[in-house]
């Protein structure tokens, strides 16, 4: 073992020696491999930022991964139960769905069944009407299937009411204003957290402050008080489901916008999951209809990115290979040109075996090296692109450099000056002891 260490040892010393006498064909060969080994660089850091990219958009619209969610029927007794349950806690919160419309009342809202405001008749109920002219327009219907009042100023979204901050499951980025206090007195005039397709249409359209919602005993006026970025294309509004409980007598939900109830746990409130399934069986909902699951967004998106990644790599892997037959090409000549050298060295007792490890030494070096060029290059361009892009894009934000895109730098430097060395290696170990004579 410890003759192996020396000659190990020697075959870096000489080897780097090379390198520093011979640094035109260094620079050469790394800039053949430069690119290779970028490219497995980016492939590498881009599968982590499109895996950071659809984790962060998941989050937004399904939740972090780890916290356990369940969907209730959204009857009066559910809601009661729920609120009851889950009163006081931090670790929790209820999402009731409902239907609001906001502006004129008894009229049609501009865009019916709450549908974006660039893609009008999306959601809801609602047919197409062409007058004489060949003019086609969208009329609402109501629950019946009759045409619904003539269009007006209103705006129609789809109101989710909580019983807690829903943020420490679903991590919204705030864009203007606040969120919702719920350390406070429910006020008269409901305040409203509204997203970013929602703050579109206020913005196109100018409405009364006038909210109606079904079984709503008056219409109240809300109050904006904050935008977010939910990641929902659909308009959508958030309000504390106490303040909506001054002017609905009975909460209930459901409608055409999801499930009536979902209810949002931390991994730590199994205490509150089993209340919540006990008193839920007690008032008469059947146990099976009561289900509860572990949010695994990385799950859902792990065999598409790897997919993704395994292509792109397979690409890189081309550009690799180029860059490996420079160091090839590079490595023949310089044992060409040494050969004199590695006779005499053979005719002084010289092993084949360090003569190979010589050659090696030089192409692995130059592989490490080049391959740190191009690690802090990316990490360099991933600081620039986190300071000056993170305030645009949340999956930018506190952005690092991955270890694995530096670990598989290393590798593919590492591949690439074994394989690029091997040849020129084998060359210089077979290299006879006569030469030295001729020469």
């Amino acid at each position: 073992m410890i003759r192996l260490s020396g000659r190990f040892r020697s075959a870096l010393i000489i080897g780097g020696q090379g390198i520093r006498a011979r640094k035109t064909r260094t620079l050469l060969s790394m800039v053949s491999l430069f690119l290779g080994v970028l490219a497995v660089v980016v492939v590498q850091l881009g599968a982590e930022l499109a895996e950071r990219a659809q984790l962060a958009n998941l989050e937004l619209q399904v939740g972090k991964d780890g916290t356990r969610q369940g969907f209730l029927s959204g009857d009066a007794n559910s809601v009661r139960i729920s609120q009851e349950t889950l009163a006081g806690r931090p670790d929790a919160t209820a999402i009731l769905n409902l239907q609001a419309i906001i502006g004129e009342p008894d009229v049609t809202p501009v865009n019916p069944g709450a549908a974006p405001f660039d893609q009008p008749g999306m959601f809801g109920n609602y047919r197409t009407t062409c007058d004489m002219s060949g003019n086609c327009y969208s009329v609402g219907l109501d629950a019946a299937g009759v045409e619904a009042a003539v269009p007006g100023a209103a705006i129609e979204l789809s109101l989710l009411a909580l019983t807690g901050d829903v943020r420490q499951f679903k991590p919204f980025r705030s864009v203007a204003g606040d969120w919702l206090d719920f350390s406070s007195t429910p006020s008269l005039a409901p305040g409203l957290v509204i997203n970013e397709e929602a703050a579109k249409g206020f913005a196109r359209y100018q409405v009364p402050a006038e909210m109606r919602v079904v079984g709503a005993t008056a219409n109240p006026t809300p109050r904006i008080i904050g935008v977010v970025d939910d990641g929902n294309q659909q308009p959508t509004a958030y309000a504390r489901a106490d303040e909506m409980g001054n002017w609905l007598p009975t909460l209930t939900g459901g409608g055409n916008y999801g499930p009536g109830l979902q209810v949002m746990l931390a991994p730590t409130a199994l205490d509150a999951e089993q209340l919540l399934r006990v008193r839920m069986v007690a008032a008469g909902v059947p146990a099976e209809q009561i289900h509860f699951e572990t949010i695994n967004a990385r799950e859902r998106i792990a065999k598409e990115l790897a997919l993704f990644r395994w292509i792109f790599l397979g690409m890189a892997g081309l550009v690799l290979l180029i860059g490996v037959a420079g160091i090839l090409n590079v490595g023949l000549a310089t044992v060409g040109e040494r050969v004199e050298e590695f006779a005499l060295r053979r005719a002084v007792g010289t092993p084949r075996s360090l003569l190979a490890g010589i050659v090696l030494a030089e192409t692995l070096l130059t592989g490490l090296f080049t391959a740190a060029l191009a690690i802090g290059l990316c990490a360099a361009g991933v600081s620039a692109a986190s300071a000056i892009f993170g305030g645009q894009q949340q999956f930018l934000q506190d952005l690092v450099f991955p270890w694995e895109a530096g670990v598989a730098g290393v590798i593919a430097g590492l591949v690439a000056g074994v394989l690029g060395g091997l040849i020129p290696a084998v060359r210089a170990a077979r290299i006879p002891i006569a030469t030295v004579m001729r020469a």
